[in-house]
């Protein structure tokens, strides 16, 4: 039968697995299902100490998964063996869960989607076009006194912008940017918040980079980026934020 040791970290339930994942393996559903009914709406498997997966296994996964997407809680696998990988490969699970390989970036990975998800609550309250772009922009901290860094902007909306950035600050954090949406507004010199770091092994291309929120923006700005963009859009272009 399929041990299950429950740990928590904040609002993240942690179910460490050991053993085999087969048709005994209701208990897993049973405790996923006691997890959600106690508040905990993300949920990480350590699947570590997992020697088997057969295909009744996989049936109990895809019923995990599946209850915590109907409760819209979050769950996630750490340290899967190469071996259960693979059978994840054939069957197509590996398209479904999230798999991480260290516990503390797991974790955070539950914030970073929470903050995404605040953020296209936002865009669904207001949609916004989001102009793909190649430009260079500087960075710091707000009321640093250090030199700006230099970075690359990747995209705007009217809501923020995705950078690559060499240097990287902590999710949360408030910089100041110098943004040049030439000719015109020109140079904009502006707050933003850090809601999203790049993830290396999903988006490889454009990492190390940051997703910035545009932060305490007044209206006639905002309307200034807006409208740049609409200039800017090749015809015909519906892309949104």
């Amino acid at each position: 039968m399929l041990e299950i040791n429950f740990r928590r970290y904040k609002s993240v339930a942690i179910l460490d697995l050991a053993g085999s994942i087969d048709i005994d393996s209701a208990n897993l559903v049973e405790m996923t299902g006691w997890c959600l009914s106690n508040g905990y709406k993300d949920i990480l498997c350590a699947l570590e100490n997992v020697n088997l997966v057969d295909y009744a296994g996989l049936s109990v996964l895809a019923i995990t998964y599946k209850d915590v997407l109907n409760h819209k809680g979050r769950i996630k696998l750490l340290n899967v063996p190469a071996h259960i990988r693979k059978i994840f490969s054939v069957s197509g699970l590996d398209r479904v869960f999230e798999m991480h390989e260290d516990e503390d970036f797991a974790l955070k990975s539950f914030e970073e989607d929470r903050i995404i998800s605040e953020i296209q609550k936002k865009q669904l309250r207001r949609r916004f076009k989001r102009l793909p772009m190649d430009i260079e922009f500087q960075y710091r901290l707000k009321n640093s006194s250090e030199p700006y860094n230099k970075g690359k902007v990747l995209n705007i909306s009217a809501l923020g912008v995705l950078v690559f950035s060499p240097k990287i600050f902590p999710l949360g954090e408030i910089l100041q940017i110098k943004l040049p949406l030439l000719p015109k507004p020109g140079e904009l010199n502006l707050d933003a918040k850090i809601v999203w770091l790049v993830q290396k092994e999903i988006q490889p291309q454009i990492h190390p980079g940051m997703g910035l929120e545009f932060y305490s923006i007044d209206a006639p700005t905002q309307k200034k980026i807006a409208d740049f963009i609409d200039r800017n859009l090749p015809l015909g272009c519906s892309t949104d934020s």
